[in-house]
């Protein structure tokens, strides 16, 4: 069952005087998104998940202010949008109009993803891939890739069933035969058309195998534009540009050990009443299972929200164990998570151990 935390945000930071409920940990029962075009909640939390407080994302990014001030947890659990028990009546269970948030999936989290207006799009040619992360190593049943209608424009219409043609389709795929990864699966879904410019939605339906749960996706895109590269790693990292103050102090690191693991500690952030933290976590010279850190403080930290771990607090320390997603990591490889905590930043001692 998720837990669930009030969350006051500084003001000036989010909206001035405003609280917003967050869930504490990335979702258990949630595992994957299109990283490549970007989907509409992927793209914001890639572009501005380490300063989501930003201001400037008013004026840079304005679709996705407006979704972060809607939900931050359609961000934050950025691989929720699924629905459970449609049977393939994807139609029949989603209306016009609620596409991109799963026929407002999860009491509405995700309802801001229908906003119609001028998303920020993924230059692309004619011939491109769709890129589907897959933590929960699940598969698919089946993939199908829709665009929307030449003369479609999704910067001032709403998406409807109608405006969609499917343009390709893979079928039973289970997750052995996708591309493997210390942190899941990915696979890509060829999509080749020709003679399409300008601004379109590509739309994207993900049957999972392990049960009756349809993923809904939407990506922005702009054809004719340079074919940009898909991401190669979902957000377990966050942009690393600062929106605020930058670190004061440099970051700390437990050393590696074989068959053990290291943490780096950052300050992302801090405000008035409050920092964000970002923790790297690295596997030494053999692969691992799971993992946990320890950040020994002076006194004891009060967390507000955390993200790709599962966050507690142990005295004057807060205590971060993987998520079901990002525990097994390959030797050398790597993953992060951050959470946002109440008071003034300081510098944990960062201890690091794991099972192999």
């Amino acid at each position: 069952m998720k837990r669930r935390v009030l969350f006051s945000a500084a003001a000036g930071v989010l909206l001035a005087g405003l609280t917003v409920l967050f869930a504490p940990t990335s979702p258990a029962s949630a595992h994957g998104n299109v990283t490549g075009p970007a989907s509409r909640n992927y793209g914001c939390y890639e572009r501005w998940g380490s300063k989501f407080q930003d201001p400037t994302m008013a004026t840079q990014d304005p679709m996705c202010w407006q979704a972060w001030q809607a939900d931050p947890n359609a961000m934050w659990n950025w691989n929720g949008l699924f629905r459970e028990g449609v049977a393939g009546n994807h139609q029949g269970a989603i209306p016009d109009g609620q596409l991109c948030s799963a026929g407002h999936t999860v009491s509405g989290r995700y309802n801001s993803l229908d906003v119609v207006g001028d998303w920020k799009a993924t230059n692309v040619g004619n011939n491109f891939n769709v890129k589907l992360f897959d933590g929960a190593r699940h598969g698919a049943d089946y993939i199908w890739v829709y665009v929307t209608k030449p003369g479609f424009n999704p910067v001032t219409t709403a998406l409807k069933w109608s405006d969609l043609t499917k343009v390709s389709e893979i079928g039973n795929t289970p997750a052995a035969q996708w591309t493997q990864r210390a942190d899941g699966v990915e696979i890509d879904v060829p999509v080749a058309l020709s003679g399409r410019s300008g601004r379109a939605i590509v739309y994207t339906i993900w049957q999972a195998s392990h049960s009756d749960q349809s993923y809904y996706f939407c990506s922005d895109v702009n054809f004719g534009g340079s074919t940009t590269t898909p991401p190669t790693t979902p957000p377990t990292t966050p942009p690393t540009t600062p929106p605020t103050t930058p670190p004061t102090t440099p970051p700390t690191t437990t050393p590696p050990a074989s068959g053990a693991c290291s943490a780096t500690y950052a300050l992302s952030s801090q405000w008035s009443g409050g920092y964000q933290a970002e923790v790297k976590v690295t596997a030494g010279s053999a692969a691992i299972k799971s993992w946990t850190v320890n950040l020994a403080y002076g006194s004891a930290p009060s967390v507000r929200q955390s993200w790709n771990s599962t966050v507690s607090t142990s005295g004057n320390a807060v205590v971060a164990k993987n998520a079901a997603y990002n525990g097994a990591l390959s030797a050398g490889g790597a993953t992060s998570f951050g959470f946002i905590a109440d008071g003034t930043a300081a510098t944990p001692t960062v201890t690091c151990t794991a099972t192999t």
